[in-house]
């Protein structure tokens, strides 16, 4: 069995009251008795029950999510999906708000984090464009004693924090190689969009469908990097220009989480019918292009995962664990239309239904 507070104790030779001010970090304790109990963890391998400790101290985490003050389809699923994973990890003592105060400027960011302090939370999640200026205000919001995971930008393992999310740079690769494989050797050029590119995971995975384009389909050109900015009008014309100055478009890689407006002005501007459309994130409208053989492939990442990942994260730094490194990986998903829903026999009319 597991040694417990008691066989500590009596291991180090103090009281069970010691003990507790011991392991909460109290004040009170001679260095000699810190020492002493110290000591005796290792040599009884002593495990704390964090579990059972916050539950007897009534321990609440304060926990929220920092999202974008403006978003499309994949931000409202992101919500529901933080939402339901507020209410699960609710019984365990968590709080989990969310807050829409990212804007797209960075010193606005950075304003926001500095507003911030360990009296109101214990724990953040940043869903921004990463910037000099946001990843200083990170470091100072962490030196302030308030644990920050970068949402969906950044890589685990960085210097700087903790960081939930796929590799947007092998997503991007993803991209790339289902492009190559859909086109079949058709030469032509690939259109690539993107809300801004001042954001990391839209540089990332650029690079990453860059890499595979050039390196193993060279019949294939990935044009420059369209830039939407989330404005329906701007979008609608960059892309009826675009088909206008290259007749031998015969693929379209959207590589922002929003897809809904340029897959929108791409079925208005021109017949998709034959161009192979790659997008990321799964929402309503990118399952229904799917089902309607508008898009190829979606690349994905589990929102739920996402969300349930960085309350955890938050949680262990909270409690000055390390967070699972292999719990928290979050895989790149491909979706077809095969994944959403069963397939249907060979001679089944079209207009069955699963």
């Amino acid at each position: 069995m597991r040694p417990t507070t008691k066989d500590l104790a009596r291991a180090a030779g103090v009281s069970l009251a010691t003990v507790d001010r011991v392991l909460n970090g109290r004040s009170g304790v001679r260095e000699e008795t810190v020492a002493a109990v110290n000591e005796a963890i290792e040599r009884i391998g002593f495990v704390r029950n964090l579990s059972a400790a916050n539950l007897a101290r009534r321990r609440i985490y304060r926990l929220a999510f920092l999202l974008p003050i403006t978003g499309d389809a994949f931000l409202t699923t992101l919500e529901s999906h933080i939402a339901e994973a507020a209410t699960a990890f609710a019984s365990e003592g968590i709080q989990v708000e969310m807050r829409r105060a990212i804007g797209s400027d960075p010193h606005q960011i950075a304003k926001t984090l500095a507003e911030l302090s360990a009296d109101d939370l214990d724990g953040v999640a940043v869903l921004a464009p990463e910037s000099p200026q946001v990843r200083d205000a990170m470091a100072r919001l962490r030196g302030r004693g308030v644990q920050v995971v970068r949402f969906l930008s950044g890589q685990s393992g960085e210097a700087g924090g903790d960081s939930v999310g796929i590799d947007n740079r092998a997503a991007g690769a993803t991209a790339g190689r289902l492009m190559g494989r859909f086109c079949s050797g058709r030469p032509g050029q690939i259109l690539v969009i993107a809300d801004t590119m001042n954001a990391r995971d839209s540089v990332e995975r650029r690079q990453g469908f860059d890499q595979v384009i050039t390196g193993n389909f060279p019949e294939l050109a990935a044009l420059p990097s369209l830039e939407t900015h989330g404005d329906a009008e701007r979008t609608r014309t960059i892309l009826r220009n675009a088909y206008a100055n290259h007749p031998d478009i015969v693929g379209v890689y959207v590589l922002a989480s929003e897809a809904r407006l340029p897959l929108e002005a791409i079925d208005a501007t021109s017949d998709s019918t034959g161009q192979v459309i790659i997008a990321h994130e799964r929402t309503g409208f990118t399952e229904r292009l799917l089902l309607e053989g508008k898009l190829a492939a979606v690349i994905a990442q589990n929102p739920g995962h996402l969300a349930r990942s960085a309350i955890r994260v938050m949680r262990a730094r909270c409690d000055g664990r390390q967070p699972i490194a292999s719990q928290e990986e979050i895989r790149i998903e491909i979706l077809l239309p095969d994944n959403l829903r069963p397939h249907l026999p060979a001679d089944a009319p079209a207009t069955a239904r699963p």
